[in-house]
């Protein structure tokens, strides 16, 4: 099984694709199957680049959410983690800030607490669109954890 998300040095990295003919002269893929945290980098499925898009797009949606109102725009620490198992990728996006006081009402389209932002209300419902699957968990003064399933991949040559 191939990782999705990487952490080499002090820096995060993603492998979304097979497809790179891995000719370069600082390849990192020509030193062996795996780097740093990843064991392989080689994938069983390449993504499609529409699953890449959906992906993209709920992720923001998550970190957003975490800047604007778990942090109310005054930073802190939000934590990404991914994997991949057999067709699914799992995301988890995780902060430390406010938390959310009722998640149903929060998960209603159109719903936000920033009044005075130009928010639309839309977040977890993108999130919800574009995902397969979307857990959340929120406990005010603790936090929110949101988890996003994704099943991905075509077969690769």
């Amino acid at each position: 099984m191939a990782d999705i998300v990487y952490t080499y040095g002090n820096s995060v990295y993603m492998n979304i694709t097979n497809k790179c003919p891995c000719s370069c002269v600082f390849c990192i893929r020509s030193n062996g199957d795996g780097l740093g945290s990843a064991e392989s980098l080689w994938l069983k499925k390449d993504p499609t680049l529409e699953e890449i898009n959906d992906i993209k797009t709920a992720v923001s949606e998550a970190v957003t959410n975490s800047v604007i109102h778990g942090y109310n725009k005054k930073g802190g620490l939000i934590t990404l983690t991914a994997e991949i198992e057999e067709k699914t990728l799992k995301v988890i996006i995780e902060d430390s800030g406010r938390g959310i006081d009722n998640v149903k009402k929060a998960m209603e389209p159109m719903f936000t607490t920033g009044e005075d932002d130009e928010r639309s209300g839309m977040g977890f419902t993108f999130m919800d669109v574009f995902m397969d699957g979307l857990e959340v968990w929120s406990e005010p003064g603790r936090g929110t954890r949101v988890t996003m399933f994704k099943r991905i991949g075509q077969e690769t040559e």
